[in-house]
């Protein structure tokens, strides 16, 4: 099964478009795990535990884990999400980008040491930098676009082609060139949506968008599932990280992980 229809099984299957981010913060853990030396795969696999019945894939976010030189643990969350949730899509979060040989280390290293689904990567170096990764028919390519930091607009907002902002080109070279084999997602923060309007208009139903920004950033949820769903109202994988992941820093923090995804779950439904 490739990325993209494990995405769409998760979407009908489990009625949801909700991502959940794995960024783990030690010093925001709670008590019973400060301090031990396999907390951050504890705490991982206790939130995903907790969320997987209200979300349709998960993403770790490689720097929180090399950061703590905790890469191992990452393995074996991945590794626990496949045998446990195998049906859940695992998007590595790296914005990878760099060209060659370079590219195709960091292609194994997403999609053999993690064995993940799908892998972000950034579109500013070419077409040869993501050809690596586009090699793994089976796997997703999610390529920023337009991110939902402020300082994204220093460059992707720029007017190549007669006015056209740079981020609506990637989005046209990424639908009509680079997904000849139906493998691509976007990356497009739910912190503009008029922008993640603008995507979808111009890439119509063919990719899936990875949509940050809902939650401690403050992107509205209504307005994201307005501007960014397929005429199948699926489409997006909305992602939320802090909110939920730390819904609780107490004693129930799994049940107040899973309580948050599913609230945030039920209102993205509710707009669908």
């Amino acid at each position: 099964m490739t990325f993209l229809q494990k995405l769409e099984h998760a979407w009908t299957s489990r009625n949801t478009l909700l991502q959940v981010g794995l960024d783990p913060d030690p010093a925001r853990f709670p008590r019973e795990l400060q301090g031990k030396p396999d907390a951050i795969l504890t705490f991982c696999r206790g939130i995903v535990d907790a969320t997987a019945p209200y979300a349709c894939s998960f993403k770790p976010q490689i720097a929180y884990f090399a950061a703590h030189r905790a890469e191992d643990q990452l393995e074996a969350l991945c590794a626990h999400i496949r045998e446990h949730h195998p049906d859940l899509p695992i998007v590595l979060d790296a914005k990878r980008g760099d060209i060659g040989s370079t590219a195709e280390n960091y292609a194994r290293e997403a999609y053999e040491r993690y064995q993940a689904h799908a892998l972000t990567v950034s579109p500013y170096m070419g077409l040869d930098s993501v050809e690596p990764y586009l090699a793994w028919r089976d796997r997703g390519v999610i390529v920023l676009c337009r991110t939902s930091n402020a300082g994204g607009s220093d460059l992707q907002f720029l007017s190549v082609n007669q006015g056209e902002p740079l981020y609506l080109h990637v989005a046209g070279l990424v639908a009509d060139k680079w997904n000849a084999h139906g493998q691509c997602g976007l990356v497009v923060g739910a912190t503009f949506p008029n922008e993640l309007a603008a995507v979808r208009q111009r890439i119509g139903d063919s990719m899936p968008l990875l949509v940050p920004g809902i939650g401690a950033q403050g992107g509205d949820i209504t307005a994201t599932v307005q501007a960014g769903a397929t005429s199948a109202r699926t489409g997006m994988m909305i992602n939320s990280s802090r909110a939920i992941i730390y819904a609780s820093s107490g004693d129930d923090w799994r049940e107040a992980a899973g309580q948050a995804a599913q609230q945030l779950r039920d209102a993205i439904n509710a707009v669908r």
